[in-house]
């Protein structure tokens, strides 16, 4: 049986202002399909955006245009930013996408038919921003608990959708799959804060806007973004249409990674609306935390913001992975700031594997001419750097399933150090002196190449554009998981590809 593992990032709202922390989440969602892809499995990788609402609405009367011709100028600079950050997606979804459209209408009319949903008259609070509604005990001094905002009294006819029907059967869901929601604390919160207080039911129509999908038997509503966004994970898969292979293929979804903001749609409106619609639940929702700046989120109106191709073209794209994947504790909030990145891509990036890949390449074509040979005269010290080589695999695997991708890329760049230690134990340019020492620089030497070639076979699944880089320089297509079992896949007799520098330190301004 083939191997399958379906990963989404949410549907982000179409913006001409995407920050570092949009980055992050598909970053990381990026590195972990790569990743399956290369230990064999078929994977399904989604991302997208979130068009429909009155932000959209009110956006294009600003601009003169109308709200389709608003959103196809701004999702053009989503997949261009996705693109400069290397991010391999399999489906882009857009919630404007006929066929999406077509399926969140059948969708909320089965929900209806079996009167899971309802007509009712809304009263509440609610913020325009976040597209969230509150009750007043939820929102301290009539403010938004997610951003800050202001929150508006709002009243208006609406169609509900009856969360408190399956508040139990929810919460015995989450106690009973210890792993649904992670982390640990999320998972408390959604239950302490949200489901175990009651669940009231929610609304999910709306009619003070037009920009949306049309309640089909009643068309003074459209369809609100609880029903229409989060149904994406099944649209794009073709369910209740008469193509839905993908769709059992791929469902339920291992992993839906989001922002610690957005969890509580995910783990109590998307399950109940899967559990109405006799559906399996994803196997894990994973919330993490923020990238903030001086203890503020990201954030134009705080003027922290910068567009995320500043930081590319000024540091390279694989630094700004490197940071976004390694700084910050998966889960946590973390820090980003310009000085951290130097720092970080100083100490790792260019004195770790750049000063590595530097100094091996240059020992062999100074001493062999850049062809590598392995006369195999071999040293107890040889093992130490051969085993950790070989084992490192086993140990980046439980990582990535865990979810702990800043200590499997610290499992990679082990190889990467320990490498650099093993130069400065066996002292080339010392063997190089003596000419009866030949085989053993050899043999050094190649157990140098081998030694890089193994970590960034593995490296290649966060850092691809360096990983290709190091391939051709090593000159080696041995480039697959299979391909890690042994110490000595790389051929002898290889002639090296040019040397460039892979990271140029840098000077803070």
């Amino acid at each position: 049986m083939n191997k399958k593992y379906y990963i989404t990032t949410p549907i982000y709202y179409p913006s001409a202002n995407f920050h570092i922390g949009h980055c992050y989440t598909t970053i990381i969602a990026d590195s972990l399909a790569r990743y399956k892809r290369l230990d064999g499995y078929e994977v399904l990788f989604q991302t997208g955006t979130d068009e429909h609402g009155e932000k959209i609405e009110n956006k294009a009367k600003e601009a003169g245009i109308t709200p389709k011709m608003y959103v196809d100028e701004v999702v053009s600079n989503a997949i261009d930013l996705w693109k400069s950050l290397n991010i391999s997606y399999d489906k882009f979804i857009r919630t404007t996408d006929k066929l999406h459209e077509q399926t969140v209408s059948k969708i909320f009319t089965k929900l209806y038919e079996q009167d899971d949903i309802y007509k009712g008259e809304y009263k509440g609070l609610y913020c325009t921003p976040c597209e969230s509604f509150w009750t007043p005990s939820q929102a301290k001094d009539n403010l938004c608990p997610d951003c800050g905002r202001e929150l508006k009294e709002v009243s208006e006819e609406a169609y509900f959708l009856r969360l408190s029907k399956y508040q139990d059967r929810l919460l015995e869901y989450i106690n009973s799959h210890p792993d649904f929601i992670e982390p640990i604390s999320r998972k408390n919160e959604m239950i302490n804060n949200f489901i175990k207080p009651g669940l009231e039911d929610l609304c999910v129509s709306r009619t003070s806007f037009k920009w949306g999908i049309p309640v089909s038997f009643d068309q003074n509503h459209v369809i609100y973004v609880w029903i229409d966004a989060l149904s994406n994970y099944i649209t794009s898969l073709g369910y209740l249409t008469n193509n839905d292979e993908e769709f059992q293929k791929f469902w339920p979804a291992d992993l839906h990674l989001v922002g610690k903001e957005i969890v509580r749609f995910h783990t109590i409106i998307w399950p109940i609306i899967l559990m109405a619609l006799d559906l399996p639940l994803p196997h894990q929702v994973f919330g993490h935390g923020w990238l903030i700046v001086n203890g503020k989120k990201l954030s134009k109106s705080l003027g922290n913001y910068k567009d995320p191709r500043e930081y590319i073209n000024k540091y390279g794209v694989d630094a700004i992975r490197y940071f976004c994947l390694r700084e910050v504790p998966f889960g946590n909030d973390g820090n980003f700031s310009e000085e951290s990145l130097i720092l970080r891509t100083n100490a790792d990036l260019a004195n770790v594997l750049g000063n590595l890949v530097n100094r091996t390449i240059g020992m062999a074509e100074k001493y062999f001419d850049g062809i590598i040979t392995n006369t195999k005269v071999k040293e107890d010290i040889d093992e130490k750097l051969i085993d950790l080589a070989i084992s490192t695999k086993q140990k980046v695997d439980k990582n990535m399933s865990e979810l702990h991708i800043a200590d499997a890329l610290d499992n990679i760049f082990e190889i990467f150090r320990q490498s650099n230690k093993y130069i400065d134990e066996t002292t080339p340019w010392a063997l190089a002196k003596d000419p009866e020492k030949n085989d053993r620089l050899a043999t050094v030497i190649y157990n140098l190449i081998e030694s890089i070639r193994f970590g960034t076979v593995l490296l290649q699944a966060f850092l691809p554009e360096t990983s290709a880089k190091i391939f051709a320089q090593i000159n080696t297509d041995a480039c697959s998981f299979n391909t890690l079992d042994k110490f000595g896949y790389y051929k002898e007799n290889t002639k090296l590809g040019k040397k460039e520098v892979l990271f140029a330190r840098i000077e803070e301004e």
